[in-house]
């Protein structure tokens, strides 16, 4: 299978179980890495048979702008279930970074990785 990935995309987003974070919001970070057989684009040279990643991080920003949740794993798992409705995409890697969680703490990042497939 081949792999198409996305990094770095970012949105606001006020998701938590914190009533500070619903309300101010904060930056999430998502990487996605699409599995699919790319051979059929590349052999016609066809956006329309392959992702089109632009569109996949367009709803990727709508599902972290939107509806807000508890947690960061609900989070990747809508970013997923969104990604696999993408004919030809047979497997999904979310990445979620949470760079602000309200940790007391010093840290760098607290990230949820999920790995979705159609099967």
């Amino acid at each position: 299978m081949d792999r198409v990935a996305l990094r770095g995309l970012k949105a606001r987003g006020h998701h938590g179980v914190f009533p500070r974070e619903r309300e101010e919001g904060q930056t999430f970070i998502v990487d996605l890495v699409l599995g699919l057989d790319t051979r059929p684009a590349a052999a016609t040279d066809d956006l329309a048979r392959t992702v089109h990643y632009g569109v996949v991080a367009e709803e990727v920003v709508e599902v972290v702008t939107g509806e807000p949740v508890d947690l960061i794993e609900t989070l990747a798992e809508r970013i997923a279930q969104r990604c696999l409705k993408h004919e030809g995409v047979q497997e999904v890697e979310v990445v979620v970074h949470k760079p602000d969680a309200p940790i007391t703490v010093p840290f760098d990042d607290v990230t949820i990785t999920i790995t979705r497939s159609r099967a």
